[in-house]
């Protein structure tokens, strides 16, 4: 894959264009009994169960519902956690079983609104596949799919051939739950549903404070203000601009998906991938390839940037990651290594110490679930729900207790400053440089020679 001047570089996504139809900002005060604040997978599944359960719900968002990491992520549905498996092995080995129970369950319930709210999003339930691209990895995902097993998930191993993905990775283990679809379409779908419901949604309204008075906590908006009984925070990434959030809650990430220009089918069918399953590689910090509807192939990560500051700037792909990106792809797959890439977004997500999902309460008032590590497409729709259930019942579902804070602090996250996660890169690297240097071996090259192949300085 390469870069060219007719790369598009969106400050949105490339799933979907915005909405023509976006709602009004907020211009009065109000009150409610439950404000939800953010317009995102969470904040939308929030709003529309307190909807759907008689609940007088108030809906903020900055810009659009949807305009997030919502609709920008690369649409692989995921019924795993997040983050390095092996280390929350380590950390939580008793509570795997019910971390595993809570990923499979979140898959669950996002297929079933897609199918209860007739969303067309282009979900095909393929799984996805934690895939090897070395000697070193396939080792990676043997220990894997043994904790995972272990824990109870459902998964199964097997060689690229048996697995149906492409003949460039070597082995992998699938998830046999959740799948792939235009994660644009579908928040898209799940906006529509928000808006139909008694919910009054206000978009264009960002928040610029969250305090208590004595009759409740209120939620101050540049034109107006809205005084709730229970409010609930669900803007992941972008918690942290307020002084009411915890410390240290998550650490926000930027992340960089490109798209492929439409592939013959023909070249798409060359490559094997059978199963069309969902890929990512066992890197430390991972690369995802996908096929989509429309014949093209869509790709990302590898290198994630922290943000410095709050408010969290608007930011376009950096060119430099994109033509790494491409390089990348072209590794993988040297077959497609002519075709373009047609556009590029990015997006903030949030990722936590621990690298699982937090779920929690400041006070009596005010809720709290954010920080999916990178499988926010799941999981974000069902604690969103699963909050929504507390708040009208007093008790928490035993998905949600898995992952409730009781106490709202937070330690420093491990090597996610700019030196730490520009280390984990350089190490992932160095393996590749030194994998691509046995497999030119293999095939006659020299380490000279390799040396002098053509590669893109990072």
């Amino acid at each position: 894959m390469t870069t060219t001047s007719n790369t598009v570089y969106s400050t949105f996504t490339g799933w979907i264009d915005p909405p023509t139809d976006v709602r009004p900002p907020l211009t009065e005060d109000l009150t409610c009994r439950v404000a939800v604040i953010g317009g995102g997978l969470a904040g939308m599944s929030t709003a529309l169960r307190l909807a759907e359960r008689g609940v007088d719900t108030v809906l903020l968002e900055a810009e659009f519902c949807g305009y997030g990491s919502a609709s920008r992520n690369a649409g692989q549905l995921a019924s795993a956690p997040g983050g390095d498996i092996q280390l929350l092995n380590l950390f939580f080995r008793k509570r795997m079983p019910a971390i595993i129970r809570l990923t499979e369950n979140a898959a669950h319930h996002v297929e079933d609104l897609i199918e209860t709210l007739g969303i067309d999003c282009d979900y095909e339930p393929t799984g996805n596949v934690f895939t090897a691209v070395s000697r070193g990895q396939m080792g990676r995902v043997r220990r894997v799919a043994k904790i995972l097993r272990g824990a109870g998930a459902h998964v199964e191993e097997g060689s690229s051939r048996e697995l149906g993905v492409p003949h460039g990775f070597v082995n992998g283990l699938r998830e046999v739950h959740g799948g792939i679809m235009n994660p644009g379409k579908f928040t898209r779908g799940l906006r529509g549903a928000v808006l139909s419901s008694s919910a009054r949604v206000f978009e264009q309204s960002k928040v610029a404070d969250i305090a208590r008075d004595g009759a409740g906590v209120v939620v101050s908006t540049p034109r107006g203000v809205v005084r709730a009984q229970k409010v609930v925070l669900a803007t992941n990434a972008f918690a942290g601009e307020w002084d009411i959030a915890p410390k240290r809650l998550s650490s926000p990430m930027w992340v960089v998906e490109v798209e492929t220009e439409p592939i013959d089918p023909e070249r798409l069918a060359a490559l094997g991938w059978t199963s069309r399953s969902g890929l990512v590689t066992q890197h430390n910090i991972m690369e995802n390839y996908r096929l989509t509807s429309r014949n093209t192939i869509v790709c990302g990560v590898r290198r994630i940037e922290r943000g410095k500051s709050y408010p969290l700037p608007e930011k376009s792909p950096d060119p430099a990651l994109v033509a790494e990106l491409a390089d990348a792809f072209a590794r993988r797959f040297p077959t497609l290594a002519d075709v373009a890439v047609d556009r590029a977004w990015g997006g903030w997500i949030a990722i936590t110490s621990t690298w699982l999902p937090i779920a929690g309460k400041i006070g009596d008032d005010v809720f709290y679930s954010v920080a999916c590590n990178g499988h926010g497409l799941a999981q974000a729709p069902y604690l969103g729900s699963l909050i929504a259930d507390l708040i009208v019942t007093g008790t928490p579902a035993d998905d949600l207790r898995t992952v409730w804070i009781e106490e709202p602090k937070f330690a420093r996250p491990m090597m996610m400053g700019r030196f730490g996660l520009r280390t984990v890169w350089a190490v992932d690297r160095v393996n590749d440089l030194i994998n691509g240097s046995r497999r030119n071996a293999r095939k006659g090259f020299t380490a000279a020679q390799f040396r002098r192949l053509p590669s893109r300085p990072s």
